[in-house]
């Protein structure tokens, strides 16, 4: 008898050990964030007939931000959710095993992400990090109060945070390099490069369904005066106070570009051009009403723009459409250089 129990442990084992290898193949070649946290939760949920799987990070915790970037995803929102450090630390208590509780679960109820609340009697909290930093959690809850109890062997748990660790090691590395190729290193927005390829895009789909699409080229007046008075430090600041202020106030949907220096793009998709002149005007009148506070004075920002609009100005190619726009702001800083 106990013959045979030595052998169904050992064929438990073997299947479990089988199932972690397809779970490692599965997560190993993924190099975005959001395709590896949706074939890792949905495994994990598949494979080990897991019920409820999900992420927390700690909060503020600077080392997650590109996992916090990819939780824009609503597909990924839905299974993560953000823990105040102290709050983690103190549900956690370590760092380098997983930790397994069927007892007072009411104060894991933090842990839960708002959107999918469920009821629970056991959890296993597996520590991801990455670069040796611990980030959050992997989470796996049961409905029944063995599965996940203390002094069941974390063995395989151990083995399953070591492989997401260093899976997520490789992903924060290619994301990040896919992020610097299109994002401007100073404000963080898209870059020109990203902006052309979201032009063509765009305009494309305009033209083929013959919608509305609207460019703006921004250009930031007096900016060597801010560099030359206040120094490179202020004038970088500037630039972020602006770029901040257009994200704030433009559409997930719109695309804030900066080109170069004090150059930026707007790309507006389903705007007319009167919408876009609008959206302008509101930000210009913030910055006036509100201008950047720098070593105990204020910087003014004063705006010039130019706007074009693919069925109103019947352009007929995406570099038309940019040039338009540029053209018509060049135009507008040579009146306000006559009128003065």
């Amino acid at each position: 008898m106990q013959h045979d129990t030595i052998i169904e442990r050992f064929r438990e084992n073997e299947q479990l050990a089988e199932k972690f290898h397809l779970l490692e193949t599965r997560i190993l070649g993924v190099l975005n964030f959001q395709d590896f946290f949706q074939v890792l939760l949905e495994q994990i949920g598949d494979i080990f007939v897991v019920p409820h799987v999900w992420l927390s990070l700690i909060k503020d915790e600077p080392a997650a931000e590109p996992i916090r970037r990819a939780a824009a995803s609503a597909r990924l929102r839905v299974r993560l959710n953000q823990v105040e450090a102290d709050t983690f630390r103190k549900l956690f208590g370590r760092d380098d095993k997983p930790l397994l509780e069927n007892e007072q679960l009411e104060r894991y109820h933090t842990l839960l992400p708002e959107a999918d609340r469920f009821h629970f009697r056991s959890l296993a909290m597996v520590p991801v990090t990455l670069d040796g930093k611990l980030v959050g959690s992997l989470n796996l809850a049961d409905p029944t109060a063995n599965r996940y109890r203390p002094g069941y062997n974390t063995i395989l748990l151990e083995r399953l945070a070591v492989k997401v660790s260093l899976c997520l090691s490789n992903v924060t590395a290619h994301e990040n390099l896919q992020h610097l190729a299109f994002h401007d290193p100073l404000t963080d927005l898209h870059n020109r490069r990203a902006m052309e390829q979201a032009l063509e895009r765009e305009f494309s789909r305009a033209q083929r369904y013959r919608s509305h699409l609207s460019l703006v080229f921004v250009d930031l007046d007096l900016f060597k005066q801010v560099n030359d008075t206040h120094g490179h430090d202020c004038g970088d600041a500037l630039l972020q106070h602006l770029a901040e202020g257009m994200l704030q106030m433009c559409r997930q949907s719109d695309l804030v570009t900066r080109l170069a220096g004090d150059e930026f793009v707007l790309l507006l998709p389903e705007t007319v051009l009167e919408q876009a002149q609008g959206l302008l005007e509101r930000i210009t009148a913030k910055f006036v009403e509100q201008p950047m506070s720098w070593m105990e004075e204020k910087i003014s920002i004063q705006l010039s723009f130019g706007i074009s609009s693919v069925l109103e100005d019947k352009v007929e190619s995406a570099q038309a459409l940019l040039k338009l726009a540029d053209d018509r702001l060049y135009q507008k800083k040579q009146q306000r250089k006559i009128d003065v």
